[in-house]
């Protein structure tokens, strides 16, 4: 389905996956241009598609409502990366339970008669959304990664806060990496795609960027180090997407998945820390940044780019067109199916001119 089938008079938007700033710059713009544009009604809905399955916890947004949010990090409305509706868990009797909620989800918003859905979220989110599609829902998607892994969209709103954010630790660590001769090992999030780890190490002066779509030799990491060291640089830092592994290894989980979540990533950043140490004799610390990068007040770039992307799904919609997301293909707006935005990631070319840039510089991939 790719059109609307009815008149739209209300519409419904959630937010799902991990939070990053500028979730509440989307609602905010999805929430003015459907009020003031088109005369539409709003609902929100706490908790991301969880919050369908009872379909009871639903509340109106007015534009007196959302005063303020958007320099508030978060989203107002709550979010989960569990509560698939297609794999929803429940207990029963004492023991985990899964079952497909997805047909009592069409059913609620047919009981509220919600013509019309925003769903806000990443590629786990927005593959739920396109499941709903093929069930006759109208849906738009707004694509939210800090990860910025998308490949239908240049960029996703919340990445250009968290390499700030990451950017500004770079800058801290280093004035204590260097007062003390140290090496800092700095853990940055990035399951599959480098781009926060390569973009933040960059900007922050990194000796050391590993990323997941290059596999590490920890001794010419070492080497870098040493190099540095015996050439009158006796610190060095040293950036770890949590995503990295060495060559012919694994990723390093924290946890690993059970029935309806998925595993943690965590600990890669303290394996390199150790075998650095061990290899060079130096004084290693390390620090994992972790949730701090998806936290804070949104950047100017991201708020916009949020409300534009808010405005342009209402206008998606009112088009009446559904199952697209929108996205950016610099400098304008555009939609894309969702089926398509969700096939494949977007990942660093190993080749690519970013790479090239930092091993022009003498910044090592570990390769």
């Amino acid at each position: 389905m790719t059109e609307c089938k009815t008149a739209i008079k209300k519409i419904a938007l959630l937010t799902g996956g991990g939070d990053c700033p500028g979730l509440n710059a989307v609602i905010r713009g999805v929430v003015k241009t459907a009020i003031r544009k088109y005369n539409w009604r709003v609902h929100g809905v706490p908790d991301g598609f969880e919050g369908l399955v009872t379909g009871s916890s639903l509340v109106e947004m007015t534009e007196f409502g959302i005063r303020g949010i958007l320099p508030r990090g978060g989203t107002i409305l709550g979010t989960t990366n569990r509560g698939n509706p297609f794999e929803y868990v429940t207990a029963e009797g004492g023991k985990e339970v899964i079952r497909d909620m997805s047909d009592k989800v069409v059913e609620n918003l047919e009981i509220l008669q919600i013509d019309a859905l925003v769903v806000i979220g990443g590629d786990g989110t927005l593959a739920i959304a396109d499941k709903f599609t093929e069930k006759g829902v109208c849906i738009v998607g707004v694509p939210k990664t800090i990860d910025n892994d998308l490949q239908a969209t240049d960029y996703t709103f919340g990445f250009n806060t968290a390499i700030t954010t990451a950017t500004e630790a770079l800058d801290k660590l280093h004035t204590t990496a260097q007062s003390h001769h140290r090496v800092i090992v700095v853990e940055l999030m990035g399951r599959y795609a480098g781009w926060i780890a390569l973009e933040s190490g960059l900007a922050g002066g990194a000796d050391v960027i590993l990323i997941p779509e290059i596999e590490y030799d920890i001794e010419k990491v070492c080497s870098k180090i040493i190099r540095r060291s015996r050439t009158g640089s006796k610190f060095s830092i040293v950036v770890v997407a949590e995503g990295s592994r060495p060559i012919g290894g694994k990723m390093v989980f924290k946890e690993t998945g059970i029935r309806g979540r998925s595993p943690r990533l965590g600990g890669v950043g303290n394996i390199v820390g150790e075998q650095i140490g061990e290899r060079t004799g130096m004084d290693v610390r390390v620090t994992v940044l972790g949730h701090l990068q998806r936290g804070g007040s949104p950047t100017a770039f991201d708020r916009i780019l949020a409300t534009r992307f808010g405005v342009a799904a209402v206008d998606c919609l009112a088009s009446g067109k559904c199952a697209h997301m929108v996205c950016l293909k610099t400098p304008k707006i555009r939609i894309s199916p969702i089926k398509e935005a969700v096939a494949s990631l977007k990942n660093v070319d190993p080749e690519g001119q970013l790479v090239k840039t930092a091993e022009s510089i003498g910044i090592s991939l570990g390769r």
